[in-house]
């Protein structure tokens, strides 16, 4: 086994090797699930190790006593040799081990037994024989990594390569790097806040955000970044991963809960009230369609007009029960969970917090229900920013996206206006889906924070236009990216027309004596 130092392009591709031993075994939207579990046993096995050596070597004690010693309990069925030892059962042997882990390691909890290893049907015991023998090639403890970032840096990386590699499928989870810098640059955390995701999915949004907090002045403290990150995700297995993920980028103390955020919020204080946060942040399920559930008896049969029973859809604002009061501005459309995620977001919001978030185009214009919501939250005062994204940027949809950015505390400058940006040409075109680049980033934020209206891209809109176009923000109302058509100058093309057909006659006549010499 090699102790060289590894490298973030040495390790993608040893990782990105072992979904090839799996390819044909499962489906390739499930690897994540088996690599990123087996990726973190022999992470903790190795910095297990390492520790336990650090303290025999500090403190001049027993490996026994320095195994209890340890910030990470490893029992003995989960170490690696452990398990190498195994030529039949692997996988029942791998869930046993995860399970001691969880046993041993509260903050585990759930997270290691999602996946299951001991379906021999799916996994022989000579795949994972290759799968160990693969994994044991190189060392992952501390001191053999280049970077205390790189395992965390690689594990971001794979989880984009699943969804290239599963498409929609396997791309549910991710959102594309250059949208999640953007509406983190866009919002601008900071030092010692608290930052939340309602819909975390593998917790991308939240690691950006303390990226860019650890490059500001007090934004870490000692090896350790100066925020507290938060989030909730209803999908187990993209749960699990949100947590290895969040462990695997030392953020050992993020609060990552299972759950359904709109149904059942999770981060509540001992009263059952909301916890409240500094900064929020999402990419929520586009549409979400039957977020909630109507009551049989809240279905009404009334009669038409031609005397015969119909069904009427059930009053939203009598059906939908939230004890947290977050819905103040309406109850949107079962079929669409957009804004409900939105104010979800709003009401978990300190009273000088900042929110950004991805929603579809339709949130802009939708009538109805969301129109009146869309009205309310515009009056309240709460959107300071609109951002038009480019089409098919996301793996799980092709239509464009807006950003939408709130903020409860504006500047003086900056109420009763919202700044409307229409980044829709910004982008490379990819074979797939296109990508936001850091140049598009950062020419979309400059043009934000400066604050100043730019022709066709940018502009500063007053809440009284916005109130005259009936609310609608679709941003061609107020941004016109179209090009001004050529003037055409009638007199000069008749007087070419009339030049053109001149040589035509003359060409005509020279023609017809060639022809009349050649005797034609």
């Amino acid at each position: 086994m090699s102790t060289n130092k590894l490298t973030l392009e040495t390790l993608e591709s040893w990782l990105w090797d072992s979904a090839n031993i799996l390819r044909g075994s499962i489906d390739s939207s499930d690897f994540k699930n088996y690599i990123f579990g087996l990726l973190f046993l022999k992470r903790s096995n190795d910095v297990f190790e390492e520790e336990v050596e650090q303290i025999m070597k500090r403190d001049k004690v027993s490996r026994e006593i320095a195994e209890d010693d340890t910030y990470f309990q490893l029992p003995p069925e989960s170490r690696w040799e452990s398990i190498k030892k195994h030529t039949e059962n692997i996988g029942i042997a791998l869930d046993k081990a995860f399970a001691a882990m969880e046993r041993e390691n509260t903050s585990l909890e759930g997270v290691m037994t999602a996946t299951k290893f001991g379906d021999k049907e799916k996994l022989s015991d000579e795949l994972l024989q290759r799968l160990l023998r693969h994994f044991n090639q190189h060392s992952l403890r501390n001191d053999h990594l280049e970077s205390n970032d790189l395992l965390g840096d690689a594990y971001e990386y794979l989880i984009k390569m699943f969804a290239d590699d599963a498409g929609k499928k396997g791309g549910e989870f991710y959102t594309p790097r250059g949208v999640v810098q953007l509406i983190v640059q866009l919002i601008k955390p900071e030092p010692k806040q608290k930052v939340y995701d309602p819909t975390c999915g593998s917790g991308g949004m939240l690691i950006e955000s303390a990226r860019y907090i650890a490059e500001q002045p007090n934004g870490k403290v000692g090896n350790n970044i100066n925020v507290s990150l938060f989030g909730q995700e209803k999908n187990l297995g993209t749960w699990a991963i949100g947590k290895l993920n969040m462990l695997l980028h030392n953020f050992m103390d993020a609060d990552i809960r299972k759950g359904d955020t709109l149904i059942n919020p999770q981060h509540k204080n001992d009263n059952n009230e909301l916890t409240l946060f500094d900064r929020v942040i999402a990419n929520p399920p586009f549409s979400q369609n039957g977020w909630w559930t109507p009551a049989e008896n809240s279905i009404e049969v009334k009669l038409d007009k031609n005397g015969k029973e119909k069904k009427v859809s059930p009053n939203y604002n009598k059906v939908v029960s939230d004890p947290y009061g977050r819905f103040q501005f309406g109850i949107p459309p079962r079929g669409y969970a957009d804004l409900a995620f939105l104010q979800h977001m709003i009401a978990v919001l300190k009273q000088d917090g900042k929110a950004g978030v991805v929603l579809p185009h339709g949130t802009l214009f939708r009538s109805g229900s969301e129109g009146k919501i869309r009205q309310g939250l515009l009056e309240a005062d709460l959107v300071e920013g609109i951002v038009g994204l480019p089409s098919a940027l996301f793996y799980n949809t092709g239509i464009p996206a807006s950003i939408w950015i709130i903020n409860k505390n504006k500047t003086e400058v900056q109420k009763g206006k919202v700044t409307i940006i229409d980044a829709s040409s910004d982008y490379k075109e990819g074979k797939n889906q296109n990508e936001l680049l850091e140049a598009h980033v950062a020419k979309i934020v400059n043009a934000y924070d400066d604050s100043t209206d730019v022709d066709k891209y940018m502009r500063i809109v007053d809440l009284k236009e916005i109130a005259d176009n009936d609310y609608n923000l679709n941003i061609s109302r107020f941004i016109d990216t179209s090009e001004p058509e050529v003037e055409v100058d009638i007199i000069a093309v008749h007087q070419k027309l009339e030049v053109l057909e001149q040589k035509e006659a003359e060409i005509d006549k020279k023609l017809a004596e060639f022809l009349k010499e050649l005797g034609i």
